[in-house]
């Protein structure tokens, strides 16, 4: 199974913003599509976006389109997530995962490798 590491969640203030990063050891993202997901206390795991292995696909949860940006750069084998006008809703656990393959998926369980999250808290 690959290692997944995610990193930059924090607590901040509504209308804030983030950005999260996942990173890979012990192998290369460029062949793996990959894909942000996030879940809050008492909910279900969901998606928030998927990008491509190359970078050229993207999609977002209606929840999210307008505020957040997925992008890669297999160059430094990261793929990030910028999230702007935060709010409470969009206070949860914040995974990204990988599937071997160059399409992009918001199905989580499409993804067989998985980091342990970072954790994001909208509040003032």
């Amino acid at each position: 199974q690959l290692h997944l590491v995610e990193s930059g969640g924090d607590l901040v203030q509504p209308g804030g913003s983030l950005r999260l990063s996942c990173t890979a050891s012990g192998f290369t993202l460029n062949n793996y599509a990959i894909g942000w997901f996030r879940q809050a206390p008492g909910k279900e795991r969901e998606g928030v976006s998927c990008i491509s292995s190359r970078g050229g696909s993207t999609n977002y949860a209606d929840s999210v389109k307008g505020r957040f940006t997925i992008s890669r750069d297999n160059a430094k084998n990261a793929v990030y997530l910028q999230m702007n006008s935060l709010t409470p809703e969009d206070t949860a656990v914040y995974y990204c995962a990988a599937r071997h393959t160059s399409f992009r998926s918001m199905n989580l369980y499409e993804y067989d490798s998985w980091g342990q999250g970072t954790p994001v808290t909208v509040s003032s």
